[in-house]
């Protein structure tokens, strides 16, 4: 049950407008509110004098069109001064006209200059003046852009990843995670610090400003359909409530927990939690490790870390594999896990391996194709 894919609710299946349509007005509420404390990617930003010139240059080439279809039909217009419209008077004509500033000196009079006007200058008139007031129109629209962002968001995540707490142990998670294929649009962040969350949006992540032991924070980051949770804060205490809550919101997700002290290991288990990692032990063993084999530390950091050689990694057994030993395989196997039993590769059970079994495998990293 604890693997069991969820597809996606029926929203993200919509298209994005009839999704946006058809909200009801407590789920436009909900994404208003959330929007406030979830922070997408940052999208690629064009700087600011660039897009100035872009849309001066667009009302310019606006202007000029419009100034070329008068001076072409220059013969249905009159002027009140001399009666004869040149180019200058056709530039006038298009700079008051496009302004709606209009003084009426100089008007279309024939049947053909009029339709020009109708079907042609106004629609232009209307684009210049969107040209101009882009910028307002930016910073008007931006937090209904944020809306539907989140929407399109919140209605296609699905078994994706959680990670409370973004400090060390969580961005060498992040890492991990990226190492072992998990797309980047997959992994949530929540963390209270708001400097915190915003790092995260720069590494390209989906962010959850507030604490994660509020229900709410986690139901903004759809833990309620996440199919793991890493739980990486910087107190105990707080990962013990974090873990209750999120199992409560999520019986099937996968919990692992990282805390300080052995002691509080137990209480972590009895809160949902599946793994529990305790850093301050693990890190004296490797310590002691260290001192007595510095070569041993290096392996065993080479193995945790992704991309730098060796891989320690969990694979299901190939059909090819089935029947043989361990020793057999391609990987070197070191554990076999059968039944969520684990067994050494030594154990007279797994002297010959089944559908179903899980291989705890080290292997080396693939070499990079030659460009």
């Amino acid at each position: 049950m604890r693997n069991e894919k969820h597809p996606p609710p029926k929203a993200g299946r919509l298209s994005i407008l009839r999704s946006i349509w058809y909200r009801s007005r407590r789920e436009a509420a909900d994404d208003d509110e959330a929007g406030r404390s979830i922070t997408m990617p940052a999208q690629a930003a064009v700087p600011p004098l660039q897009q100035v010139l872009r849309r001066l240059a667009m009302a310019m080439l606006v202007l000029s069109v419009t100034t070329l279809l008068v001076w072409v039909d220059r013969a249905g217009y009159t002027d009140n001064a001399d009666g004869k419209v040149d180019l200058l008077d056709a530039a006038y004509y298009t700079t008051v006209t496009l302004s709606t500033t209009g003084y009426g000196d100089i008007a279309p009079v024939s049947d053909v200059a009029r339709l020009t006007n109708i079907f042609v200058i106004t629609p232009l008139r209307v684009l210049f003046l969107i040209i101009l007031v882009g910028t307002t129109l930016e910073v008007l629209t931006e937090r209904t852009r944020q809306q539907v962002r989140v929407h399109r968001w919140r209605s296609r995540m699905a078994d994706h990843v959680i990670i409370v707490g973004y400090g060390t142990k969580g961005r060498h998670a992040v890492e991990t995670l990226r190492g072992q294929g998990v797309p980047t649009e997959k992994i949530v962040v929540v963390d209270p610090q708001l400097k915190a969350v915003e790092a995260a949006g720069a590494d390209g992540l989906v962010s959850v400003h507030g604490d994660a032991t509020r229900s709410r924070t986690l139901l903004r980051a759809e833990i309620q359909r996440a199919a793991r949770v890493i739980i990486a804060p910087q107190r105990d205490d707080t990962a013990t409530l974090v873990t209750l809550t999120a199992r409560q919101l999520n019986k099937r997700a996968s919990i692992v927990v990282a805390v300080r002290e052995d002691e509080n290991v137990p209480l972590i288990k009895q809160s949902g939690a599946d793994t529990v990692v305790t850093s301050s032990s693990s890190a004296g063993r490797l310590l002691g490790v260290s001192m007595a084999s510095p070569h041993v530390a290096d392996t065993l950091e080479d193995l945790m870390t992704r991309g730098s050689g060796l891989n320690l990694a969990e694979r299901p057994v190939a059909k090819d594999e089935v029947g043989r030993s361990p020793r057999e395989c391609a990987d070197l196997v070191v554990a076999v896990v059968r039944r969520k039993k684990m067994m050494d590769y030594t154990d007279p059970e797994c002297a010959q391996l089944q559908f179903g079994d899980r291989l705890i495998t080290i292997s080396r990293e693939p070499e990079a194709p030659l460009k």
